[in-house]
């Protein structure tokens, strides 16, 4: 019998995850809730009921008979979403609220790493003012200060001035009363590896590396992430199995002991220093560019691959093991700060060889029309990280987008 699937969420993550499990021959209808507008030129069915409404979104599984539920964003992690449809005996894919604390506390997350003697900045605490600053002039500059709590991507700082740092721990501890971590700066470069989870074990996917900034060459304020490609050239085989080794592994086992075990998708932001891989952080589902351009690289049936794991059993998973799939975000201009909404945007052709993944956007009498700050993800996939660098960027050159905003050298950056 085919399979009608739930999938929690509204951005471009959330519409490629749909795309794929509807490239399964097992999938009769993948529903997405929210989703947004650009999801329709997929055949996705958008479900007006909000992720956070966790009763009825139960109500709507139960009516439309839904076989199982995928969970995309934090939020509804953290409020526990994956708990209250297990309770009504709904399979959902996705880690408990106490799992999901691994991202929805930087300093928790910490504290795992210390404690399972995994790789890591070194850091501190605070929830005070002066005591946050005293640390700062002690460790010196530059130094990563971090919101304890949820951020999108957002709540971390480089400071490299004392004046930067106090305006930042002002912010955070005075004006919002929140809790921050300060970590030693590392040097050496960024890479994602996400791993599917359940009991028997975990699955690691293959490495993507994605661009926070802003701005090219990686400056300017933190977004959710402005591009994304795979595989990285500089995360070795032997550099793989050493994070699965000592990082993955004690990881996955500490929240066992803890008694926090944790099932769904873990995702290991990393950098790689002189000393080997550390952990920068950590989130609890797919990462948002990098899923866009890794399920490019799935070739195996993601609604067979999740069935096997909510199964508890040992899933087959094949990724392409040649050329590089890359992708593009366009975003609102004056994104990650002030934006205006309503821009709308250009007709688009079909093209087989260009992946068009929608996130903020909503349907006006006009067409679609900007409705967040990332609009929508540009992805291609092509031998080589040139070959897909250059077709992306040809494509997007000839375009429309005055309106909009987006980096221009995804793929050539380390």
């Amino acid at each position: 019998m085919k399979r009608k699937i739930l999938v929690i969420g509204s951005g471009g993550r959330e519409h490629a995850l749909c795309k794929k499990l509807l490239e399964s021959p097992h999938v009769e209808t993948v529903f997405c809730a929210k989703g947004n507008a650009g999801m329709k030129k997929d055949n996705i069915q958008l479900v007006d009921i909000s992720e956070e409404a966790h009763d009825e979104l139960i109500a709507f599984a139960k009516e439309t008979k839904i076989d199982w539920v995928l969970v995309g964003p934090e939020v509804p992690l953290m409020n526990g979403i994956v708990d209250d449809f297990k309770a009504v005996g709904i399979p959902i894919f996705g880690p408990s609220k106490d799992a999901a604390l691994i991202e929805g506390s930087k300093e928790f997350a910490k504290k795992i790493m210390m404690k399972y003697n995994v790789p890591t900045a070194k850091y501190q605490g605070f929830s005070d003012y002066e005591e946050a600053v005293s640390y700062v002039e002690e460790q010196g500059l530059p130094i990563v200060i971090k919101e304890d709590g949820l951020a999108a991507g957002k709540g971390v700082t480089i400071v490299e001035t004392k004046e930067e740092a106090q305006q930042v721990l002002k912010e955070v501890l005075v004006d919002v009363s929140s809790r921050v971590v300060i970590e030693e700066f590392l040097i050496g470069r960024e890479f994602s590896l996400l791993s599917f989870v359940n009991e028997t074990g975990f699955y690691p996917m293959v490495a993507a590396k994605d661009h926070k900034a802003i701005f090219d060459g990686d400056k300017g304020p933190n977004t959710g992430g402005m591009g994304a490609y795979s595989p990285v050239d500089y995360v070795t085989e032997d550099i793989q199995q050493t994070v699965i080794k000592d990082i993955i592994e004690p990881t996955i086992n500490g929240m066992k002991e803890e008694g926090r075990s944790f099932e769904g998708i873990l995702y290991t932001g990393l950098i790689l220093t002189k000393e080997g891989p550390k952990v920068i952080e950590y989130n609890a589902r797919f990462g948002d560019p990098e899923t866009q351009v890794l399920l490019e690289r799935l070739d195996s049936d993601l609604c067979e691959v999740i069935e096997v794991l909510l199964k508890q059993e040992v899933p087959e998973i094949k990724w392409k093991n040649k050329g590089v799939s890359l992708g593009v975000v366009v975003s609102a201009k004056g994104y990650p700060g002030e934006y205006e909404k309503g821009t709308l945007l250009p007709e688009f052709e079909d093209r087989e060889d260009i992946k068009i993944i929608y996130s903020g956007v909503a349907q006006t009498e006009q067409g679609l029309a900007l409705n967040g700050g990332r609009v929508f993800l540009v992805a291609v996939s092509e031998a080589t990280q040139e070959e897909a660098h250059g077709k992306v960027y040809g494509w997007l050159e000839k375009q429309n987008l005055n309106q909009f905003y987006y980096r221009t050298d995804i793929g050539t950056i380390k």
